[in-house]
């Protein structure tokens, strides 16, 4: 392992074990209540006890994030492209998206609940609205930003426009692209909890509401590190997407 990358993993690593060290030594010293704030130690000996739940409840979860960011992703990228590649188009349709945005999804979660139900498809609703938009708006940047000369070049080498997406404008918006893929996988998670607050009985969303309404707050930290923990994962495995993509990005995006 080079320098640079022993030093990526132990400062994290040094920042980690300094906040739990310090969060220890804060409730020991002074008795601080475990219903109001538990010890690591005590987090730690709630997810050895309660583990079976932390990963069936983290799988559903999980589940909910991968099919609505899916649906997000293979939804938003086609709306990027006419978007971009239509004035008339982009002026009718992203101010409502842009207004779609601003609303608070909590506020949208009792509806889209009355719409679908309480099962899975009402999460993967709320998971594709949060991360739609970052998908669109920079996949819709990344492809505006296509030099226009190549454009031009393919145009007058009577390029079909297939041929020009998917030959120039995808290879230059795939840094965009992936930039938006790592916003949206993460606020996925925050779509999952959001619908699994409003009503559902199960993910870690609701274990978190059943841990905290039993007065269980090691069980509550557990599921938001739980949460943590998945939405890292999730962004760990979009960027190793990236790594493997690299032959395909633009020289710039790579020195960069």
């Amino acid at each position: 392992m080079s320098k640079v990358n022993l030093r990526a993993v132990a400062y994290p690593t040094l920042g980690i074990v300094f906040v739990i060290v310090l969060w220890q030594l804060y409730v020991t010293m002074f008795n601080v209540s475990i219903a109001v704030l538990p010890t690591p130690a005590q987090i730690a000996q709630s997810f050895v006890s309660d583990r079976a739940a932390l990963v069936s409840q983290g799988w559903v979860t999980l589940q909910e994030c991968i099919y609505g960011f899916g649906l997000a992703f293979i939804v938003g990228v086609p709306i990027a492209f006419v978007i971009a590649n239509s004035p008339v188009l982009n002026r009718m349709f992203y101010p409502l998206l842009i207004a779609m945005q601003s609303v608070p999804k909590v506020a949208l979660a009792p509806i889209i609940l009355v719409w679908l139900g309480t099962g899975i498809e009402s999460k993967l609703a709320l998971v594709w609205l949060v991360a739609f938009f970052p998908i669109v708006v920079d996949t819709a940047a990344g492809l505006r930003n296509t030099p226009v000369s190549l454009l031009e070049l393919a145009t007058s080498l009577r390029a079909t426009r297939m041929q020009i997406f998917t030959k120039i404008q995808m290879p230059a918006a795939l840094p965009h692209i992936v930039s938006g893929a790592k916003i949206g996988v993460t606020l996925a998670v925050i779509g999952a909890v959001i619908g699994e607050f409003v009503g559902s009985n199960e993910g870690l969303g609701n274990l978190l509401l059943v841990a905290n309404s039993q007065l269980n707050t090691p069980l509550a930290f557990a599921a938001l590190i739980s949460l943590a923990i998945l939405g890292l994962g999730l962004y760990g495995a979009v960027a190793l997407i990236e790594v493997a993509l690299q032959p395909w990005l633009p020289h710039t995006a790579e020195a960069a």
